[in-house]
């Protein structure tokens, strides 16, 4: 499926994109456990055979599609070459929220609409591994300052279920807000709950 190089045959991402299209218009319709191959494929105007191609069965589709999505973000967060500069979890947060912007539909569908739950799982697990991370570097650059009173483990449950909780309305209401206004408003709100938990 790769050339020499890692690069995936254009055709593959287009297909995959074809049958990731169907799938995403026809949740929009349908409860998920009413969605069949069939109705994928003949959405996608793909056969059967080129779906089975690409996955054994819809929830392996869905797990996929949730693999693909958490490699965009972290695909983001390696795109900051210095993660120890100063506005580095700024310049993350606007590119994550840009990106859902670029991708409502998406978004809306399997996180504020339908809630798959395997997005909002992969999503939760992806924002807990990118806050325990940055509060274990806080914590080491910071070791003069007070303890926090808030365990960390409950301040890392708060804050990655608070950004996920946010998004989710933001998509609800149609995106009311700019990407680079909300991620100042998280930004705002994150600095309030450090200032709180010192």
């Amino acid at each position: 499926m790769a050339d020499k190089s890692g690069r995936t045959d254009p055709r593959i991402v287009r297909t995959r994109q074809l049958i990731r299209d169907a799938f995403i218009d026809l949740l929009q319709e349908v409860d998920l456990e009413k969605i069949t191959v069939n109705r994928i494929a003949e959405r996608a105007t793909i056969n059967r055979v080129t779906f089975y191609l690409h996955y054994r069965d819809i929830p392996d589709m869905l797990e996929k599609m949730a693999d693909e999505m958490a490699g965009e973000f972290r695909g983001i967060m390696q795109g900051i070459p210095d993660q120890s500069a100063p506005d580095a979890d700024w310049t993350i947060l606007v590119r994550m929220i840009e990106h859902i912007a670029e991708h409502a539909k998406f978004y809306k569908v399997l996180l504020a609409t339908k809630r798959v739950p395997v997005f909002t799982d992969r999503l939760l697990g992806l924002m807990v591994d990118v806050i325990t991370s940055r509060t274990e570097k806080r914590s080491a650059s910071s070791a003069l300052e007070p303890a926090i009173k808030v365990p960390t483990d409950i301040a890392i449950w708060y804050g990655s279920s608070a950004f996920i909780g946010t998004i989710v309305c933001w998509l609800r209401n149609d995106m009311p807000y700019t990407p680079l206004f909300l991620a100042k408003q998280l930004s705002l709100l994150f600095r309030m709950q450090l200032k709180a938990a010192d």
